[in-house]
């Protein structure tokens, strides 16, 4: 209350104060702020009391009329300008499948990497967006009953599951998975398998991504065999591993043209390590792409988030151990109870129903996704056909021109 005393006794001439008030006011009687102790207007009154004034309601809807007349300063708004950063290295290209005329069979070559700035910022322009590859699988294998029911017509038949994944979804690149070869499970040969892959190749025209199953101690074999039935294709051999024989999959790549995937367990000097190892055995630097590993959002994403996020800014400053394209497998967040879990749901534990798992699971891969290609993925391995359509959409939205801004990738400073 000391302050509104001050701003009527004060800061305002009385005078000042009648004309104001006259503009829009009847029946004003004589002011005397100094002697007075209540100014009246038509339904409207100041009172003072010792502690200060006391305004009705009606006072204090008319206060913005005492405010001083005199003009507003000019105030000079800067232009909000993000800090521009000029890296000193450009992250590796890596070409994935091979034409005719480059040998192969593939309609289209696709170019992980090439990033010269952090993705989506407006440092510069990277050349290579994030891109999707499809999961399929040579065996009937369990799935979640809202990604299953998109492919039952199609499960155990490979070729025709990537080719669905092409001609009804739009997949511009196609993961095989040879889980039949798991020693724990049917444990199908080596030589048997690369049919599947064979299989694939036949129905689809896009790049490959060719796994094994897992299985340390028979993926190089399993991955030698199917490197040789694509032979020319520039696929990617998944994964060169620390903890297998990683030198006979680099080994495949280079007798037949292909690409190798480093995987390392969340771990930047495991990944600098084997890295490392792939170029001193002589695999060229166009062929190597790293998989830094996915952890599901709820169970530890924030720290692959960091991991890779560190490991594209030191590729950008100048660590060529690092300056690799990343591939991650967002298809980890259906591991997460969160994704898949229904109608059990415990809701005495948890309360309220976490929701429809239609929407519930697909946008736990969507999250996933979203977040490794913020922090520097170039390839994603989706599983959930609606939330690949969503994933691509997001990349579509922020590296195209759109409502008049020059790139999308200038969304930092859209505001």
């Amino acid at each position: 209350m000391e302050i509104l005393k001050e701003i009527i006794l004060k800061l305002y001439d009385k005078e000042k104060i009648k004309e104001i008030l006259k503009e829009g006011l009847e029946d004003i009687n004589d002011i005397d702020l100094e002697e007075g102790d209540e100014l009246v207007l038509e339904g409207l009154s100041i009172e003072s009391e010792d502690i200060g004034f006391r305004l009705s309601p009606k006072a204090i809807s008319q206060l913005p009329r005492l405010m001083p007349s005199a003009p507003a300063e000019e105030v000079e708004i800067e232009e909000y300008e993000p800090a521009l950063k000029e890296w000193e290295n450009q992250i590796q290209e890596v070409p994935m499948g091979a034409t005719s005329s480059d040998g192969g069979t593939r309609k289209k070559v696709v170019k992980l990497g090439g990033e010269k700035c952090m993705p989506f910022y407006p440092d510069d322009d990277n050349p290579n967006m994030p891109i999707v590859t499809f999961d399929t699988f040579d065996s009937k294998i369990h799935l979640p009953g809202v990604i299953s029911k998109h492919y039952e017509d199609v499960m155990g038949s490979p070729g025709e599951w990537a080719k669905k994944s092409v001609e009804e979804y739009g997949a511009k690149m196609v993961t095989i998975h040879l889980t039949s070869t798991d020693p724990k499970g049917a444990d199908t040969p080596p030589k048997e398998a690369t049919k599947s892959v064979e299989e694939v190749l036949e129905a689809v025209d896009v790049p490959l991504v060719i796994g094994g199953s897992g299985n340390p101690d028979k993926d190089p074999a399993v991955l030698e065999a199917a490197a040789e039935a694509a032979e020319g294709e520039r696929c990617l051999l998944a994964s060169a591993t620390l903890d297998l024989d990683w030198e006979r999959i680099a080994d495949a790549a280079m007798e037949y043209n292909h690409n190798v995937l480093a995987w390392t367990t969340i771990d930047i000097n495991l990944q600098k390590e084997l890295d490392r190892k792939l170029m001193n055995y002589g695999v060229d630097r166009d062929r190597i792409v790293m998989d830094p590993t996915t952890a599901a959002l709820g169970y530890g994403i924030e720290y692959s988030y960091s991991i890779m996020q560190r490991i594209r800014m030191a590729g950008l400053e100048g660590d060529e151990e690092l300056d690799f394209p990343i591939s991650n497998g967002v298809t980890n967040a259906w591991g997460a109870r969160e994704a898949w879990m229904g109608s059990e749901v415990p809701k005495e534990k948890y309360g309220e129903d976490w929701g429809p798992r239609e929407f519930r699971g697909p946008l736990w891969e969507v999250f996933v996704g979203l977040s490794m290609m913020l922090s520097g993925s170039d390839l994603l391995m989706g599983l959930h056909p609606r939330a690949i359509k969503v994933c691509n959409k997001m990349v579509n939205r922020l590296s195209r021109e759109v409502e008049g801004l020059s790139n999308f990738q200038d969304w930092v400073t859209a505001y």
